[in-house]
This record gives structure tokens, C-alpha cells and sequence, in this order.
């Protein structure tokens, strides 16, 4: 599971001087029926000189679920619904986690649907966030709440965008840290692949 956890992430923002509240930012985040995009991840481990990178496509269809398409350096597919993580190489799937017999999945599932939905204030169940803004760009920085079995994974998570989500920062309790950068994003079902369309019938 904390391998699964370290796939999300980015590079964060510099400090601002002005701030903002979260209201401020959940009223400029757009929040679509489907976004579609490509990342960029790097993995930052501790006794690695240099970072593990991969990339590849995503895709959230609201009330369905999110696709992470890993395209290199390996092929790899993570579908998450509210219920379950599938992981997939092909068409043939390599595991399944199911969040009313892993706690540890559910509270996961919770977070990255609300990244992906742009959702920041439900964050605020499970995390203390504060928040900066310049213009129509700003950052939340992320702290685990005590006792809700977050903490013990994670120890801190940055998210910066503008309009959308488009970079997060996550550092877990061992140091390591893993980046990722969201980019080429398109919203509408017209930004759905064909295959990737069935993914979510």
C-alpha cells in the first residue's frame, strides 16, 4: 500500500506573503464530469542519488472512478472506485484492493478522489491545511491529523494549481518524497479515449 500511496504527487510552489482561505480556492477550483491529462512522477528515495521517474495518462469520470495509465517505463493500470483499487497489466488483472476489508484503502480512495475532484475542503476530515495564493495561483500544505491512520504514512502533502490541481508534493514518514506534475489536461467526455471510455461503462 505505500508504494500505491507515493504515486501521486509534485513539485511545490515557493512560499507567498498574501494568503487565502480554502473557500477562496474550492470557489476557484472548476470541478468537471471528466478530466483527462497526462503526468509526470519522480520518486525521490533516500540512498538514491538520483529520482525513479515514470509517466504516463489519467483520466476521472465523476461518480465512477480514476484511471492512472502508467506508459513507461513499464505499462501499468490502476482503476479506483469508491470501493476498490484494480491494478492491471493488459487485461489481465494483477490485484485488487477493497476498501471495506482495507481501512488503509478507503482513507486512500477518500483523498484521491477529493484531489482529483478538486474537492479541498472534504480534505479537512483528515488533514489540518493552510493556505496561500498569488494572483490566481496558490498552494495548500497538507498535515495529517492525529489518529486516523494517514499520519502513520504520510507526513505531509503540497498542492498547487490554479483552475485545476496541477502539481502535488507528498513526503512520507520515512523521507522519501514522490512529485508529480499534471499536464495537457482536456475536460468533457470528448477527452475520453476509446478504451479508456469502456474502462468506465
Amino acid at each position: 500500500m505505500k508504494s500505491f500511496v507515493l504515486c501521486i504527487s509534485l513539485i511545490s510552489l515557493p512560499a507567498w506573503a498574501d494568503s487565502s482561505s480554502l473557500a477562496g480556492i474550492q470557489q476557484q477550483l472548476s470541478r468537471p464530469d471528466v478530466l483527462c491529462g497526462q503526468f509526470a512522477q519522480a520518486k525521490t528515495l533516500l540512498g538514491l542519488k538520483k529520482p525513479v521517474k515514470s509517466g504516463g495518462r489519467f483520466c476521472m469520470v465523476n461518480g465512477k472512478g480514476v484511471l492512472w495509465r502508467t506508459q513507461h517505463p513499464f505499462s501499468q493500470d490502476l482503476k479506483l472506485t469508491r470501493d476498490e483499487i484494480i491494478e492491471s497489466q493488459g487485461a489481465r488483472v494483477t490485484k485488487v484492493l477493497n476498501t471495506r476489508q482495507e481501512p488503509a484503502v478507503r482513507i486512500i480512495n477518500s483523498l484521491l478522489f477529493s484531489l482529483m475532484n478538486g474537492d479541498l475542503q472534504q480534505l479537512e476530515q483528515n488533514f489540518s491545511i493552510s493556505t496561500q495564493q498569488a494572483g490566481k495561483q496558490w498552494q495548500a500544505t497538507l498535515a495529517p491529523k492525529a489518529g486516523n491512520g494517514i499520519d502513520k504514512v504520510i507526513k505531509q502533502v503540497v498542492l498547487s494549481g490554479n483552475a485545476q490541481v496541477q502539481q502535488i508534493l507528498l513526503t512520507d514518514q520515512g523521507g522519501d518524497q514522490t512529485d508529480i506534475q499534471f499536464y495537457n489536461l482536456m475536460s468533457g467526455h470528448h477527452a475520453l479515449q476509446a478504451d479508456e471510455a469502456k474502462q468506465f461503462e
